[in-house]
């Protein structure tokens, strides 16, 4: 007779075993063994989960590379996946020489290393595979200075796979099997630290396609960790995004669930949101099914910079200058344009539904780290010290001085950004799930919760948070849905609450884009509601929070702004047979930029052109409204 393979969540496993016959400590002559296969083992585990009706927001990491990604090797990382849950549960790691934790555990974790280099870096790590003697592999391992690491990022990550000509593996690729063997390791690492209710692991990879120097990545999200492929491919396998999307296909066809979040479009070279395809013919109805199918998020932010906006082309945005990382400008030609930010994008995407009947940028809205240190949503400003990029800005004088070699120089890099997500609980596919529906928000850093709804005929005086909530489930729809036609204007309800280790809030925008009946995008910003009592003037501008941040020992005061802010808003402006995108901005009191941190702790002055402030944000996801 088999016998039940333990797990981590054995306990959860055999409660929730109904058919199981009970069986008293001394009868040991009837009892039967209880098998299950490991996709029922872990229902199991989940169905046993309580779920909470009005859902909580979970934060997690959904951007990160560990010493499997050949860049961050280079830099000198040697966690791996299972360091990274480690420290994401909140356990010491060491990184740079020193030894840090997170400031507050995580909710889930996504471990999301490059598949271009997979199968080399397992083979770097495995002593018992065939490609470890490889003198490549042998000249890797015994790799120290700086310089000599930069020199080889530049030959096998950037020449090779950023280039003008066709992608390529490296000389040293060891083969698909190696790859195989890479992405078991990956996905162990996820089975054994998952413990539902407390620590969610999502089994993904990074795509990093870089056609002309150009950011096409994407992020792939698997909902079932036993329902995967054997093989995840890389830039050099599948070229473009459409052959990405096709291959996705056919793991749905085989029953598998998975989906994409492209990020870092400020550095797409506009080709992130191109009104062509790959193949240079404008985009088809087939080609926007597909998108949207396959990608329901985008990432808002990340360490090399925020996508939403850009102060150079939104003028009229008075929070468009938010770590713009305008140096990435500097490297492979990745000149900015407006085409490249989401919020480009979002508009357009209602002008694609009105021509072909489906939207391209229907995106829910995540935020991650693209951290390479393997240190998952390691956010607080003040604990950036060790940077984020191993060598190449671990030190101050690199962060100030330095660049991170052909993307960005130090100045300008950010922490990262945080994946909010609304489920009823704590569990792999609840999360995913959450994520598919894009029930989710992004924050820059910080853990303030924000909540959403649209509807017609919403209560526009709800008494509290309980009943805002429940209102809007029942009488409309969450972030991330489409509300269809209905009597009068639509009414937003919304709800925000201050991350209890960080600073109060300023104040919740709406941010509003439509199309007209010619083609034209259009965009408003409206504060709907803020903190201290403040007025707005004669042109509708309200007047700043105000500033009580202490450059000289980066400190800040919570005497001004709100610890929530909530309210209705209903768009007396709205047109019905026009569809439109709404989402919300939340924003905060000024605190000290992580390098007036720096600046504080090595006794320099704090850096010429560079802000040595920042107002931390989210977004919530999208709703949309469509007449038809």
């Amino acid at each position: 007779m088999k016998k039940i393979i333990l797990t981590s969540f054995t306990l959860l496993v055999l409660m929730a075993c109904n058919d199981s016959k009970k069986q008293t400590e001394n009868d040991t002559s009837t009892k039967e063994d209880i098998t299950l296969t490991p996709e029922q083992q872990v229902k199991a585990a989940e169905d046993a989960v309580a779920e909470n009706p009005m859902k909580e927001a979970y934060f997690g990491e959904t951007h990160l590379h560990t010493a499997y990604s050949l860049d961050a090797y280079l830099g000198g990382t040697r966690l791996l996946s299972t360091d990274a849950y480690r420290f994401a549960k909140g356990e010491e790691v060491e990184v740079n020489g020193e030894k840090i934790t997170i400031s507050k555990p995580l909710d889930f974790c996504a471990v999301t290393d490059h598949a271009e280099y997979l199968g080399e870096m397992h083979d770097n790590f495995a002593p018992e595979s065939e490609g470890y003697n490889n003198e490549k592999l042998i000249e890797l391992r015994s790799l120290t200075d700086f310089e000599t690491r930069e020199k080889w990022f530049f030959k096998y990550v950037v020449s090779v796979n950023r280039g003008d000509g066709p992608p390529q593996h490296t000389d040293f690729y060891p083969g698909v099997e190696s790859v195989k063997n890479a992405w078991k390791v990956i996905l162990d690492a996820a089975k054994e630290h998952y413990e539902p209710g407390k620590f969610t692991t999502i089994p993904a990879y990074e795509w990093s396609a870089a056609p002309q120097g150009g950011n096409l990545h994407r992020n792939i999200f698997f909902r079932d960790i036993n329902k995967v492929p054997d093989f995840v491919p890389g830039y050099a396998d599948i070229n473009r995004e459409e052959e990405l999307w096709e291959w996705m296909k056919g793991l749905e066809d085989k029953g598998m669930r998975v989906f994409a979040a492209p990020h870092n479009s400020n550095a797409s070279k506009g080709m992130m949101f191109n009104s062509k395809d790959s193949k240079g013919k404008p985009i088809d109805l087939e080609y926007v099914q597909m998108r949207n199918r396959f990608e329901p998020l985008i990432e808002m932010m990340q360490i090399k910079g925020n996508s939403e906006v850009h102060a150079k082309f939104w003028t009229n945005d008075e929070f468009a200058d938010f770590e713009n990382a305008n140096s990435i400008q500097d490297y492979s030609g990745r000149t900015f344009a407006k085409s490249s930010f989401v919020r480009d994008a979002l508009i357009k995407g209602l002008d694609y539904e009105n021509k072909l009947g489906m939207n391209p940028y229907q995106f829910g809205f995540i935020g991650g780290t693209d951290n390479h240190n393997g240190v998952p949503s390691n956010l607080t400003e003040s604990n950036f010290k060790i940077g984020s990029h191993g060598a190449a800005d671990g030190s101050i004088d690199r962060r100030r001085n330095e660049e991170v070699g052909g993307w960005i120089k130090g100045v300008d890099l950010t922490p990262g950004a945080l994946t909010g997500v609304w489920a009823p609980k704590n569990t792999r596919f609840a999360i995913w799930d959450a994520m598919k529906n894009k029930e989710t928000f992004a924050t820059s850093g910080t853990r303030m919760k924000v909540r959403f709804f649209g509807g017609f005929g919403l209560n526009e005086s709800p008494e509290n948070y309980e009943i805002l909530v429940k209102d809007g489930y029942k009488n409309g729809v969450p972030m991330g849905q489409t509300l269809k036609k209905g009597e009068g204007s639509p009414t937003f309800s919304f709800w925000a609450i201050k991350d209890p280790d960080q600073a109060n809030l300023d104040r919740i925008q709406i941010i509003k884009g439509w199309v007209t009946d010619t083609g034209k995008t259009q965009e408003k910003i409206y504060d709907v509601v803020w903190s201290d009592d403040r007025t707005k003037d004669k042109n509708g501008k309200l007047t700043p929070i105000g500033n009580t941040v202490n450059l000289e020992k980066a400190t800040y005061t919570n005497n001004i702004g709100s610890a929530t802010l909530t309210g209705t808003w209903t768009d007396t402006e709205f047109n019905p047979e026009i569809n439109a995108v709404y989402y919300v901005r939340v924003i905060e009191i000024p605190t000290p930029r992580w390098s007036t941190f720096d600046a504080v702790r090595a006794g320099l002055p704090l850096l010429e052109g560079v802000k040595s402030t920042i107002q931390e944000r989210a977004w919530s996801s999208p709703i949309w409204y469509n007449p038809k």
